[in-house]
């Protein structure tokens, strides 16, 4: 349970710090996320007993994965919050279907789609109104530029 806790808490932090990073700092999306990922991913392999191994093998993909969705661009999703939730949601999925994506490559980055896709739709579903007009919303968002 411990675990599963402190995996949620790095999806969370690595999906809103690497948004943090792309917006605030302007750093750029790939920039924020590789810098981010490599100092993850350094510190666990030069410094692996820390913490127990489960964490020290999932705590890396978790946060690489989580900073796919703080890729995202403002004109799509601002919201801090929302954004860790995605990173949230991330990490149950992968999670739940780490095995399913065995040997696939693009696991972490089509996961990272899913959730931020969850997150986004949360306004769509939630409205009183029919579906279809969500999915007009999306279509203007899509083309907005043409």
């Amino acid at each position: 349970m411990f675990n599963l806790f402190v995996l949620l808490i790095v999806g969370f932090f690595s999906a809103v710090t690497t948004f943090y990073m792309n917006e605030e700092l302007k750093q750029g999306p790939v920039c924020s996320s590789a810098v981010l990922s490599l100092i993850v991913g350094l510190y666990f392999y030069f410094f692996p007993g820390t913490m127990s191994s489960y964490l020290v093998k999932n705590i890396p993909i978790v946060f690489i994965g989580a900073s796919f969705i703080g890729m995202v661009s403002t004109k799509m999703i601002s919201n801090y919050f929302l954004i860790g939730v995605a990173g949230i949601i991330f990490c149950l999925i992968y999670l739940n279907t780490s095995k399913f994506f065995s040997g696939y490559g693009g696991a972490l980055g089509t996961s990272a789609a899913i959730s931020l896709l969850a997150v986004l739709s949360i306004p769509i579903v939630g409205k009183k109104r029919k579906l279809t007009n969500g999915i007009i919303q999306l279509r203007k968002v899509l083309f907005k530029g043409r």
